[in-house]
């Protein structure tokens, strides 16, 4: 079981923990988002709830539920 849109998450590293374990990490984002990489600040397209950024390998997550908000977006790791 989840919760749903209401979970909160302590950093990027859980957000992408729970997002590979639901399923969505490879799936598309409804609407794609052009956001700057938490860790080299260069923009990128994120098209997946789970990308990494072309520039500097920094892995991002959005929960299904978020992913209309460009700021919900948390960094994980380089190659995380």
């Amino acid at each position: 079981m989840h919760d749903g849109c209401s979970g909160s998450f302590g950093d990027g590293k859980a957000v992408v923990d729970k997002i590979r374990a639901m399923g969505f990490a490879p799936q598309f984002m409804p609407i794609p988002l052009q956001i700057l990489c938490g860790g080299c600040g260069k923009p990128f397209d994120m098209v997946h709830f789970e990308e990494a950024c072309p520039d500097c390998g920094m892995v991002h997550g959005v929960t299904p539920c978020h992913s209309y908000d460009p700021q919900a977006v948390q960094a994980a790791g380089i190659g995380y």
